[in-house]
């Protein structure tokens, strides 16, 4: 069983990444899955089937990239 070892730092990359979500609205990210969810049944609407389940699957990924944001503002970056 491994211990938590407090010493432990984020790389540059995570620390970058981290910094710049934080500056970002939380609910940019739950927008951009009801706009992705909008489009695609614009498109099923439409007849493009394969177009609105590649547009459909954004919306996922979105929110949990809301969650990861939610996420670094409340607990913070290192």
């Amino acid at each position: 069983m491994k211990k938590f070892n407090p010493q432990h730092e984020e790389g540059k990359m995570a620390e970058a990444i981290e910094e710049q979500t934080a500056k970002m609205p939380s609910d940019l990210f739950l927008w951009a899955a009801i706009g992705a969810m909008t489009v695609s049944l614009s498109l099923q609407c439409m007849g493009r089937k394969h177009t609105s389940l590649f547009i459909g699957q954004w919306a996922a990924p979105f929110l949990l990239f809301g969650i990861y944001n939610k996420l670094v503002k409340q607990l913070g970056h290192d």
